[in-house]
This record gives structure tokens, C-alpha cells and sequence, in this order.
């Protein structure tokens, strides 16, 4: 096999912007499907999502409806509620325009549905449902209306729910117009994923997120451009962990060279190799500062060690002295920079030999913080022919891409991606992972890959991951690197002992020893 698909290019995966968003949908009502059909489908889905959580529902349904379509999802949505016998009411805090909801509403009217004339009561015990604007808001929203919702959430008597988009937060940006935007407990996002939704910015006002398949064509989705995909935990079970010959030796099971630590930072080395370790990779060598290198053996013996490396006067890590002998050719992968420490002149010397190196080249931390310091700066990558991957956070992304500007976390990794023909770990509460075609959005993964000491951790796991995939003749793209990362952070949300970087590592041995099915599960 020589190239992975995955995941599966559909609506529960597929990540859009709003204007993407409403070109599908023109589309599908030119081709003859009525608008009324598709705000009743959307209606009648968020229906069956609440009445699958019947608690929620006991005090009561107040459906705040607004002027657009999505108010019209809302009242649907109050309709279906009422008709199976729960007290619902509405409220309209603007004036109705579109006619398809004006219909609704004179409908529920007739029914016996309440249409307030003033605000709710935020201490109410009954559960808010937010219709207000969705995915096609593009301007700042009434302070008041967001500060009564907040209220609300905030006074935790009943819960808030936004449909589609939680009123005053940007669907692209993922961040509020204005001051502040709604805070829902859960957000019930219709037909396709909202970037904004997906991105750190957006977390605090999500609450949970919640995916409504309307049913867009398969054969829709496959023609949008720009592919970006959410990936979660649920999407491991697609992902089959490479099967290795029972009669291969360890230079057959991936060979990788680590180079990192330094006298400021011996741990960072620890944890990488531990990360490489982990992996399972046939063949681990490192290049380490002098202070690790002296006891590497009594915590990691089956580490080859091919070089020291000493340290200037601040307790950076000097390279280009180990590096010129060693023969770099003779390994699949080669991570350069946990811990290693800034030392410009000694970067000018090294760089030379991670340029010619014709393997996967993984470049993290201090390596990335070399190169943003040097002359060459961000063209390094340029220069370099091979295939190279990097791991920053924004930080060390800013200062290697100071001229790269957009509004999201996926736009600047694709974007940087694209121009320097590199793939890209962007690190945050989401990650994001982008070449110049596509991108991955880890999406719901554990918090608690976000600290100090798990990126390193990380770096040698790819390392070793990639060494032993690139043995097998795999022909390695961006999203074995997505893998990696989700396999990664599902460790830590399975790790029982805590979440110390060396318990998650050894949770993730256990996973990559998982040999029999192939599978994770």
C-alpha cells in the first residue's frame, strides 16, 4: 500500500468555512431540494438528539428563534417538542424576516405553543435553545442578548444549546465578534463541521460539540477544494499499526537517530528517547549531551550511542562536532531539536548536514528556534530537497513564519505547508497537521498532551513510528503524522498511573504492542 486515505472523506469528517458551508447547500437546493425539506430535516435531527437525552428536557424547552433559517431550525425544533408533549415556549428577540420561519412560527402559535413578549427568566430551570444566528452570522450581536444567555449558563440551572453556530462567535474565526459570545453546554453542529468550531479560540464557548448529519451527497463533499478533516479517538479503529516480518532483525524495524538535550535541558533527551522506545522501533541511536550520556545506560541500555555533544557557556548543545561523524545515511528518520538549546554559530556549521540528509527529517523545538534565529531563517526548508516535517507551537511558529497571517490555527499550518513544502504539526489544545492538499484537525483529544515535557515525548515517538513505517516501503505522507499524534494523545487519555510523560509512555509500548489485530480499538 502506498498511500493512506484517512480518514474517510464524509460530512461526520469534513471541516468548512460558512461561505463553503452555503455554496453546499445553493447546490443542493439547485439541484431540487427544498429549503423547507432541509430546515425540517435539520429540525426533526436535533429533535431526536434531545429526545435521546430525555433529563434535559424535564423543566421545560425554551427556544430563542432568530430572524434567518436557523431561527426556522429552532421552531421546528420547538414543534416537534411540543407535539410530544413537553412545555415549550419561544422567544423572538428580533424581528422575523425570512417567511419560511414566519410560517413556523404562526404555526406553533396555533398550536398552543407560548411566544413570549419579554426576555426568559435566566433562573429558570428549563434548557435555552440558541437559533439565534448560525453559520451565517458575520457581525457582532446584540451585548445583551449574549449577556442574558451567559447568565444563564453561568447560573447552571438549566441548560444552554446552541444550534449550529453559538450566537456572536465568528463560524470561521472562532472567536466572538465583539466582546463575548454565547457559552453553550453543548453545540449541535448541522451538516458539516464549522471551522471556527474547531479551534482553540472557540473552546470556551462550545461546550460540548455535537455532530447532525442532514445527509449532504457523498458526491459534494468529494468536489470542495480545500480538505480539511476532524479527526477523533473514535477514528483510531481505522488505523492499522504496521505488521512487521516475525523474521526481521532490528535494522529491518526502523532505524532512527535521535539528537537532543543539552546541559540546560537533560530531560528533554530522556523523554524523546523514551517516546522512540515506545514506538517499538528495531534500531534506536542518539547523539547526547555529554551530562546524559554518561548514564544513558543505566536507564535506556538498549540505546546505541553514536556521539556526545558539549555544551557552551550557557549549557547549549554544541552539534556540528558529533554530526561529522556520523553517517546519517545509514537511518530512515532523524529528530533534531528537544532540548538542545539556541547556539547560532553552531547552527551555521550544522546545518549543512540536516540539509543533504535524504530521510524523514523531524524538526522540534530548539531546532526550530535555530533556524528562526539564523540568516537563512525559514528558506532552510527551502534548501532542503527530502522530505521534513516540524512540531512547533504558535510561538516557534511565529518566529519561523513572522509574515504568515490568517485567522486560524489551519489556515496558517496549510499556508506555511504550501509555501515551503514541508508538513506541519501546528501544537495547541487542537492540534492541527497540514501539507500543501490537506489538513487534519485532532479534535476532543486529552488536555493533557498540552504540557511541558509531552512535545519531546512526542518527537521521538514519530521519529521511531515513521523509522519503522518507512522500513516496510511505506510511502509516507502528512496523515502518517496525523496518526501519530492521535495515537499519542489517546495515550495519555488511557494512562491509568497519571500523566507523567514516562506512564504515557509506557501506555503507548502497550498500544504499539497491540500486534495481533493490527487494530486499536
Amino acid at each position: 500500500m502506498n498511500e493512506i486515505e484517512w480518514p474517510t472523506i464524509d460530512s461526520k469528517h469534513l471541516i468548512v468555512d460558512s461561505k463553503q458551508m452555503s455554496i453546499l447547500e445553493r447546490e443542493m437546493f439547485s439541484d431540487g431540494m427544498p429549503q423547507e425539506a432541509l430546515m425540517e430535516k435539520a429540525g426533526i435531527q436535533i429533535s431526536r438528539w434531545l429526545l435521546k437525552r430525555k433529563p434535559l428536557l424535564k423543566h421545560g424547552i425554551t427556544v430563542l428563534i432568530g430572524p434567518g433559517h436557523n431561527g426556522g431550525d429552532g421552531a421546528v425544533i420547538a414543534r416537534e417538542l411540543f407535539l410530544k408533549g413537553y412545555l415549550v415556549k419561544v422567544w423572538c428577540p428580533f424581528p422575523i424576516k425570512k417567511p419560511l420561519t414566519k410560517n413556523h412560527i404562526n404555526y406553533l402559535t396555533s398550536i398552543g405553543v407560548q411566544n413570549l413578549n419579554k426576555p426568559p427568566d435566566a433562573n429558570g430551570k428549563e434548557i435555552w435553545i440558541d437559533s439565534v444566528f448560525g453559520n451565517n452570522q458575520k457581525r457582532k450581536v446584540d451585548q445583551k442578548l449574549i449577556k442574558l444567555f451567559n447568565q444563564k449558563f453561568h447560573n447552571k440551572s438549566g441548560r444552554v444549546i446552541s444550534i449550529d453556530v453559538p450566537t456572536g462567535l465568528c463560524p470561521n474565526k472562532g472567536e466572538p465578534f465583539l466582546d463575548n459570545a454565547v457559552k453553550a453546554d453543548y453545540t449541535l453542529v448541522i451538516g458539516l463541521n464549522k471551522i471556527g468550531l474547531m479551534q482553540d479560540s472557540a473552546l470556551p464557548f462550545i461546550g460540548e460539540l455535537n455532530h447532525i448529519d442532514i445527509g449532504v451527497p457523498i458526491t459534494k463533499l468529494s468536489k470542495v477544494e480545500k480538505k480539511i478533516l476532524k479527526i477523533t479517538y473514535s477514528d483510531l479503529k481505522n488505523i492499522a499499526l504496521p505488521s512487521l516480518p516475525k523474521n526481521s532483525s532490528k535494522y529491518k524495524r526502523g532505524r532512527t537517530l535521535l539528537i537532543a538535550g543539552s546541559e540546560r535541558y537533560p530531560g528533554a533527551a530522556h523523554l524523546a528517547l523514551s517516546g522512540a522506545m515506545s514506538s517499538g522501533a528495531g534500531f534506536v541511536s542518539a547523539v547526547l549531551p555529554e551530562i546524559v550520556a554518561e548514564s544513558i545506560w543505566q536507564v535506556a541500555p538498549e540505546i546505541v550511542l553514536k556521539g556526545t555533544m558539549k555544551c557552551n557557556q550557557n549549557g547549549n548543545s554544541f552539534l556540528s562536532s558529533a554530526l561529522k561523524n556520523i553517517e546519517l545515511s545509514e537511518y530512515d528518520s532523524l529528530v533534531v531539536g528537544p532540548g538542545i538549546g539556541i547556539d547560532n554559530d553552531d547552527w551555521q556549521k550544522t546545518k549543512d548536514y540536516l540539509i543533504d540528509f535524504e530521510g524523514l527529517l523531524i524538526l522540534d523545538a530548539d531546532a526550530l528556534n535555530r533556524i528562526s534565529e539564523s540568516k537563512l531563517g525559514s528558506r532552510f526548508f527551502l534548501e532542503r530537497k527530502f522530505k521534513t516535517w516540524i512540531t512547533p507551537h504558535r510561538k516557534e511558529f511565529f518566529r519561523l513564519f513572522p509574515h504568515i497571517k490568517s485567522h486560524s490555527n489551519v489556515e496558517l499550518a496549510i499556508q506555511a505547508a504550501k509555501e515551503f513544502n514541508i508538513s506541519v504539526l501546528l501544537k495547541g489544545a487542537n492540534s492541527i497537521v497540514a501539507n500543501n492538499k490537506k489538513a487534519w484537525q485532532l479534535f476532543g483529544t486529552d488536555s493533557q498532551t498540552a504540557r511541558a515535557g509531552l512535545g519531546d515525548l512526542l518527537s521521538g515517538f514519530i521519529a521511531g513510528s515513521s523509522a519503522i513505517d518507512l522500513t516496510l516501503g511505506r510511502n509516507i505522507n502528512t496523515d502518517f503524522l496525523a496518526k501519530y499524534v492521535l495515537l499519542h494523545s489517546f495515550a495519555a487519555s488511557k494512562c491509568q498511573e497519571g500523566s507523567n510523560a514516562f506512564a504515557i509512555s509506557d501506555e503507548l509500548s502497550k498500544l504499539m504492542r497491540k500486534r495481533k489485530t493490527r487494530q486499536i480499538s
